[in-house]
């Protein structure tokens, strides 16, 4: 989606393969090899991917020490304590068509790596104490695996992936680095900082009650849909700044709704607040009923209508039809009720990243990799019919919101514009520029009144939304250090 890399994020990234090539090592040398610690992770990097739960290759399934020994279609593939025989190690070191990882997912298994499992092997291939052998191992490193600590200034800008408006609007939510950020709208100034375990969050939406839903993760690694309560006790106050504990304090962590095993893009409640949908890498689409509180979410549907990742999801306004956006160049409709798809909109024929339903659910409206806006609504016999395409942009369009009182759609993405249409006539009636990179995320607040957009540069803009005049604009990310003063209202 996003093809290139800024340069303030090529630190950051040098930092990250450094710490994973130093973890790669593996255990030291006076140390026996953990297999949770050292090989679980290896196999997870480099073959789960093949050899995962769903249709894994030659039906070897590594994601549990029962199925990987089993051998899919061949016999155990470890001999314990001798590595020279173990079929393992011999695909780990071909250099013909055999060699695992095969040649198109990438290069071969570092030499360091192979030695570590061939220590490891002969050593008796042992499992760690309390590992069971029917145990999803991706669930086991995530348990064994913990967020850092908040950042106390970041030296980079950090992307703004989601935005979301208090329910009485006065406050801004905002992605971080392992973290939800909270700004007062009026100056700008951040008032609370809120740890979590997801690297960052790709969707935020405010319960009635005030509570906040966050979906997100760790891209490959984990996702989930989590439930926070933004006015619980602060932890610890830092530089007059509240910091939360969203990681580990049930008063502040009060749901977690979903556990995935890569992460969660989108949200959305349904218009009587009694259902909330989500979707992600996994291709699916998650329903819960939430009319009896939060507390009591019950999980009614999990919905598998694409065939990629899903980018975003709308709920219709009779609560019963859900439009989602998919990887898979597709936007479509599911009737919860008849628990079918009954729309599909091909129009794009890119990648879909946002979709939106009218107020009077008699148009759907779509954005994607084809830099348009387009307008389409059912024709029934899973047929969708382009009405409207909103060209104008000059690239990837990754978000779409709309007004909840005027025909207004707003769009942004790669061109670094936001772009204001009329829905119903399809027309352009303003562009707001500005950003310096990427848009990442739009949000209205409650009365419609304020735009805010986030970037990839870590800048937010607070926009009127009637006349498309800047407000304020500030960078998101905690204490960093920024070369030129922000806008005064």
């Amino acid at each position: 989606m996003l093809s290139r890399l800024p340069s303030q994020l090529l630190a950051l990234v040098l930092t990250l393969c450094l710490a994973f090539h130093a973890n790669a090592q593996g255990a030291a040398p006076n140390q026996p090899v953990s297999f949770i610690h050292d090989i679980a992770p290896l196999f997870k990097e480099n073959c789960f991917g093949c050899h995962g739960a769903k249709n894994p290759k030659g039906k070897l399934d590594m994601t549990k020490i029962e199925t990987l020994r089993k051998g899919g279609t061949k016999e155990d593939p470890i001999v314990d304590g001798k590595p020279d025989e173990s079929h393992l190690i011999d695909v780990l070191k071909a250099t013909d068509a055999s060699r695992m990882p095969p040649r198109e997912t990438g290069a071969p298994l570092a030499a360091a790596k192979i030695a570590l499992v061939e220590r490891w092997i002969a050593e008796g291939a042992k499992v760690d104490q309390g590992v069971d052998a029917k145990a999803d191992l991706m669930k086991e490193l995530r348990k064994r695996w913990s967020p850092p600590s908040l950042l106390n200034q970041y030296a980079f800008p950090v992307s703004v992936t989601a935005l979301a408006f208090t329910v009485d609007g006065k406050q801004l939510v905002t992605s971080g680095h392992h973290e939800l950020c909270v700004w007062e709208v009026e100056t700008g100034k951040l008032v609370k900082r809120v740890a979590i375990r997801s690297r960052r969050a790709m969707a935020l939406v405010f319960l009635p009650d005030g509570k906040l839903v966050m979906a997100g993760g760790r891209p490959g690694e984990e996702g989930d849909v989590s439930v926070y309560d933004l006015s619980a006790p602060a932890a610890k106050q830092e530089n007059g700044v509240a910091v939360l504990n969203g990681v580990s304090d049930p008063k502040v962590l009060v749901k977690r709704l979903l556990e995935a095993d890569d992460e969660v893009e989108c949200l959305s409640l349904s218009p009587d607040g009694k259902k909330l949908a989500a979707g992600g890498c996994d291709r699916l689409i998650q329903v819960w009923d939430i009319s009896g509180g939060i507390a009591q979410a019950k999980l009614t549907d999990t919905i598998e209508n694409h065939a990629d990742w899903v980018f975003a999801v709308a709920f219709f306004p009779d609560n019963n039809r859900l439009a989602s956006a998919s990887r898979d160049k597709t936007a479509k409709v599911w009737d919860l009720k008849a628990k079918e798809s009954i729309a599909t909109f091909p129009e794009h024929q890119n990648p879909v990243f946002g979709v939106a339903v009218k107020a009077d659910g008699s148009a759907c409206y779509s954005v994607g990799d084809d830099k348009q806006v387009r307008s389409w609504n059912l024709t029934g016999d899973q047929g969708a019919k382009q009405v409207l395409a909103m060209g104008g942009a000059g690239g990837s369009v990754l978000k779409l919101v709309q007004h909840g009182k005027e025909p207004w759609l707003f769009s942004a993405g790669a061109d670094m514009k936001i772009r204001q249409h009329d829905r119903d006539k399809g027309n352009q009636i303003r562009e707001l520029a500005g950003h310096k990179d990427y848009v990442l995320s739009l949000a209205l607040n409650p009365t419609g009144e304020v735009l805010a957009s986030g970037g990839w540069d870590g800048e937010i803009r607070l926009w009127n939304a009637k006349d498309g005049k800047l407000i304020r604009l500030f960078n998101a990310s905690p204490g960093l250090k920024v070369s030129a003063p922000a806008a005064k209202p």
